[in-house]
């Protein structure tokens, strides 16, 4: 991974963090297939631009791939999530700025280890996408059914179709999501 692609991604981390904290209403698209395109290009990335996968690589990419899934799991449930105008809204409170210090001591921590270990390829920045893809995809994967529950829709996308539309109930849209 070059030093732009680096930057692109603490770019899109600022960007995430901000938007987490101030507050944004969701769509469907970008709180989940976004983060699965993350994590597809990341995979990728590893095989292309890391090297050869040793077994060591590989272990080091599973504990870290689970420490990422794990804090992304929290960032879900830490979310709180409301209808404002019928459609999701999401705020991560402040507090969840440690959850996103833990992930950057996390991916540090495993990336020294692994450097540590012989493991060039879970050592190196190509895995910087894949483990923000997985963080991602994991608190879709709370936020998702928590919003379902609730029945309020994601925000229309820019074409005006609703993500999983048919997914939410229709007497559920007006009620407040709280921490659910």
């Amino acid at each position: 991974m070059s030093g732009i692609e680096i930057l692109a991604v603490v770019g899109i981390i600022a960007v995430i963090v901000f938007q987490q904290v101030r507050g944004q209403y969701l769509r469907g698209k970008r709180t989940v297939l976004l983060p699965a395109v993350l994590t597809v290009i990341g995979f990728t990335d590893l095989h292309t631009g890391g090297g050869h996968l040793k077994p060591v690589d590989v272990t080091c990419l599973v504990v870290g791939a689970a420490g990422s899934v794990a804090i992304g799991l929290a960032f879900g449930a830490m979310t709180r999530l409301e209808s404002r105008g019928g459609v999701l809204w999401a705020r991560l409170p402040l507090r969840g700025l440690w959850l996103w210090g833990g992930l950057v001591a996390w991916r540090v921590l495993v990336v020294v280890l692994a450097g540590a270990m012989g493991a060039h390829v879970a050592a190196s920045s190509s895995t910087l996408l894949f483990s923000l893809g997985l963080n991602r995809l994991a608190q879709a994967a709370v936020i998702l059914p928590r919003a379902v529950a609730a029945g309020v829709p994601f925000a229309a996308e820019k074409d005006g179709s609703t993500f999983l539309a048919g997914a939410f109930r229709s007497g559920g849209a007006g009620r407040s999501g709280g921490r659910r």
